[in-house]
């Protein structure tokens, strides 16, 4: 905690830039949640993205830039004063920002990777070493297995920093709201292949035909799906006889969240995660802190909040019946429902502190100073 406390006694705050392609999902929810965690340390926190994103509507205090034009990024860069700057997986940006003379430290941060856990492999042996091996001076990554693997594999030699992210219980939380009268089952994501719609549909559809009083909730950020997902998703659900019981919540201020998690919770209901694979998951983190529980397909990120029937509920991806036996017992339980939703949220609280990240985020830069003078 020394390192906590001579931060915030100087002066000196330091700027950092944070670099992405677009303010959605989960690097979205993260910016916000490191932004206050890193502004207690005498760290500003500015965003960067290449293009605009429904996560704009959740305002922040802090500089905020979306450009992609190679004149405004330099200026930006020059103006700034950048202590160092973090590049979201963006290995065009990590090129261009040394290129545009930018000579700090640049770390290259991946929060997840493709859509199964062979592609983070793929990926940089096929794709990205060079440009990472070339022009960044550390990784960043969180404590997922898949990708702590393929990172120390392929750069053995080249600082990498492993830590949790951060999430701030104190302001998003579990609501007390009026309760519904049927149970709920929630998914968060993009209509996309890892995301795995497909298979919420089908355990969702299943639980229906043997109470058709459940309710399906859906969350989506909706400008982020091709035409073709779109249509295959429209028909599936007009296949499934799903439409009078699938509500559609697209693009949902991030404070609004909390609301619809507690009352998930609360109906007796569950958030489903069917997920491929998760670098994080940010939404699983926000419905557990919400006493809302959660039954996930086992996508590797994950596993840092869920321990079976302790904090959540498993299932193995693709095997719908697993799902549906699970989940049955989320809705029939009560006491070790309320276990989870309890145990959930002491987890949380104690695991994924903006205070730790702060501790290791400093650790970090610090290090990368040293290695620059």
């Amino acid at each position: 905690m020394n390192l906590l406390k001579k931060e915030n006694s100087s002066n000196n705050r330091m700027n950092i830039l944070f670099t992405f392609f677009v303010p959605s999902g989960g690097i979205e929810t993260l910016n916000r949640q490191r932004l206050y965690a890193l502004s207690q340390v005498g760290i500003n926190c500015h965003f960067l993205y290449t293009q605009p994103g429904t996560g704009l509507q959740n305002k922040i205090n802090t500089p905020i830039f979306v450009t992609n034009n190679d004149t405004k990024i330099k200026e930006i860069i020059e103006r700034r004063n950048y202590t160092a700057i973090v590049v979201g997986s963006d290995l065009v940006m990590l090129q261009k920002l040394r290129n545009l003379g930018y000579k700090g430290p640049l770390i290259y941060e991946v929060q997840g990777l493709g859509y199964n856990k062979d592609y983070a492999e793929e990926f940089i042996k096929n794709h990205a070493y060079p440009t990472i091996n070339r022009y960044c001076d550390a990784i960043l990554y969180p404590q997922t297995p898949h990708l702590i693997k393929a990172f120390e594999t392929h750069f053995p030699l080249k600082k990498q920093f492993c830590f949790h992210n951060c999430f701030n219980t104190k302001e998003f939380k579990y609501q007390v709201l009026p309760k519904k009268d049927n149970p709920i089952i929630g998914w968060v994501g993009r209509l996309e292949e890892n995301k795995n719609w497909k298979d919420f549909l089908l355990i969702g559809s299943r639980f229906i035909k043997e109470n058709p009083l459940i309710q399906l909730w859906m969350f989506e950020d909706n400008t982020l799906s091709t035409k073709e997902e779109r249509l295959a998703f429209q028909a599936k659900v007009i296949e499934l006889n799903l439409s009078n019981h699938l509500t559609i919540y697209a693009n949902q201020p991030h404070n609004k969240m909390a609301e619809y998690f507690s009352t998930i919770g609360d109906s007796g209901g569950f958030l489903c995660s069917t997920s491929k694979v998760e670098g994080f998951g940010y939404a699983v983190l926000e419905a557990m802190v919400c006493k809302c529980p959660v039954l996930s397909s086992d996508s590797d990120g994950v596993r840092s909040f869920i321990t079976h029937n302790t904090t959540g509920k498993f299932f193995e991806l693709g095997n719908i019946n697993h799902a549906v036996q699970e989940g049955k017992e989320l809705l029939s339980n009560y006491q070790l429902r309320e276990s989870i939703r309890q145990n959930a949220v002491e987890h949380i609280e104690k695991n994924f502190s903006p205070e730790t990240y702060a501790k290791n985020f400093l650790y970090m830069m610090q290090k990368l100073q040293r290695t620059k003078k």
